[in-house]
């Protein structure tokens, strides 16, 4: 068997990737999808910038030959070149694995080893800016077969990361740490069961297995796929024998509280949302109007017109309403789109406003376009979905300078609607994004692929090629966020209101 670095970095993501890599159908794999693409392209694009300046040589074989790799790659180390680009290193492992190591870089250094009065340095160059501990194993890793290569250790291992440039591995701490994390990969890898499914969304998105292992659990009514279910948490409640959505619906909160990791809220929304899965309908959270912040009460300020019904006010309704969303692209520090969906009751109408920056340095412009919009609608509250935005609105206006008086009086205008939704109603869908959440109550996204990835990469391909099609899809996607914030929205008062009704009836 072949382990290499990649396979080694995906068993630090996910055993399952790794295992499925090595022995899985490769015709059930995702195709990868335009925003993986665009990583691609830039992490070979910051590969180029960081060796402008410096001549490397690059060994020359088949893809994959591994064997031609290695031995082109062992003939330049014996020449002495002072740089080799993604050469190719083998050694045996334990239990007769073959370990294939393919650093980036590699820089010859004062020292001796097998080939004379000199030795090589790992360097691995990383679109990321901070060195993660899965780039650093990897980065050991490429230490251990070089050294068994060259029979000689190097003191240093290096990242290169953008931004931060070079970032040294202490090669004491990160080695063992490694060896442990490889004996595992490896026992692992050679164990003829396939490891279980787990579906983690943050760690699953980008993976090309994602589409195969989502059936699976779909299929299973895998508990993964329950909101709050941690993989550290399902192992708790595999001890307890609650393996499915009933068993847990069905569970005992004092039973599941005194767990490592849960707690008495923990385990009492985990059981309320198997409840609502199970039965398929929101529930009201009583807690979280007992508990809304002081500020909230009546929707910051005046924006709850008056209104004695106390969770109608939690959400305001006003004459005139904003629903905000914003597009970004955090590799250029970008903000490209603020979409605006201005909703007028008492005339009836909804217009969009799409504020795009169709260069980067039109960015200045668009914000000054931003706030004149809002500020046309001085207590109109602002409706948004996750912090994002309001994070954004401040850190913009810090950069551009804007005054305080401009600000501040906005600021108390946003609705984080994400906040309200998951302290007052638990839902039946896999995840409290906006999506997930929108499509459960009826709203359909024009383009049912796109998301905010797509839309990164649709802006870059307008930056690249000039084609407006790919804006016309950025505007339409975010318009439809805008519209699915207002569906939330208007749901969620009619559901308070209802059921608070129905509780005082």
């Amino acid at each position: 068997m072949l382990l290499n670095a990649e396979l080694l970095l995906n068993y630090q993501r996910c055993s399952r990737r790794a295992f499925l890599d090595l022995h899985g159908d490769l015709s059930q794999r995702d195709p990868p999808n335009d925003y993986l693409l665009k990583l691609m392209q830039d992490s070979q694009n910051n590969q180029r910038s960081v060796l402008a300046n410096q001549a490397v040589h690059q060994p020359r074989y088949a893809a994959r030959d591994w064997d031609a790799g290695a031995r082109a790659t062992r003939a330049l180390m014996e020449q002495g070149v002072e740089r080799i680009y993604q050469g190719v290193l083998m050694a045996e492992g334990a239990n007769g694995v073959t370990l294939v190591s393919n650093p980036d870089l590699l820089v010859k250094q004062p020292g001796q080893s097998h080939f004379g009065d000199w030795l090589y340095e790992p360097t691995e160059i990383k679109l990321g800016k901070r060195p993660k501990l899965e780039y650093q194993i990897v980065t050991a890793f490429h230490m251990l077969v070089l050294a068994q290569v060259q029979g000689a250790w190097a003191e240093t291992a290096w990242l290169v990361l953008r931004e931060r440039g070079a970032y040294s591995i202490d090669l004491w701490d990160m080695l063992p740490r490694m060896q442990t994390i490889l004996d595992e990969c490896i026992e692992a890898l050679l164990n003829p069961d396939e490891p279980e499914v787990f579906i983690a969304r943050n760690r699953c998105s980008l993976c090309h297995w994602f589409g195969h292992c989502y059936a699976i659990a779909k299929a299973d009514q895998h508990l993964s796929l329950l909101p709050g279910v941690t993989p550290t948490r399902y192992l708790q409640l595999q001890a307890l024998n609650l393996t499915t959505v009933k068993a847990v619906a069905e569970a005992n909160v004092a039973q599941l509280a005194p767990l490592p990791g849960f707690g008495h809220e923990t385990a009492y929304k985990l059981v309320r949302q198997a409840r609502s899965t199970l039965q398929n309908r929101a529930l009201l959270i009583e807690d979280g109007l007992a508990n809304a912040p002081p500020a909230s009460l009546n929707g910051h300020g005046s924006m709850g017109h008056g209104s004695t019904d106390f969770p109608a006010a939690e959400v305001p309704t006003a004459p005139v309403e904003l629903y905000f969303d914003i597009e970004a692209e955090p590799a250029l520090n970008l903000v490209y789109l603020h979409g605006v969906l201005v909703v007028d009751r008492p005339s009836q109408t909804e217009t969009f406003y799409p504020l795009l920056a169709e260069r980067p340095e039109d960015e200045a412009l668009v914000w000054q376009q931003f706030l004149d919009l809002v500020w046309q609608y001085p207590t109109a509250p602002i409706f948004h979905f996750c912090p994002f935005e309001v994070q954004t609105v401040e850190r913009l206006a810090k950069l551009y300078g804007t005054p305080s008086h401009r600000i501040q009086p906005l600021l108390t205008r946003f609705v984080d609607l994400h906040e309200r939704v998951t302290r007052m109603v638990t839902l039946p869908v896999e995840s409290y994004a906006l999506k997930p959440i929108a499509r459960w109550l009826g709203f359909d996204w024009q383009d049912p692929s796109a998301n905010g990835a797509q839309s990164i990469y649709w802006y870059a391909q307008w930056l690249a090629a000039g084609d407006r099609t790919y804006l016309d899809a950025i505007l339409t996607y975010n318009e439809d966020d805008c519209r699915a914030t207002y569906h939330i929205k208007d749901w969620l008062v009619n559901f308070l209101q209802n059921t608070y009704q129905a509780e005082l009836a």
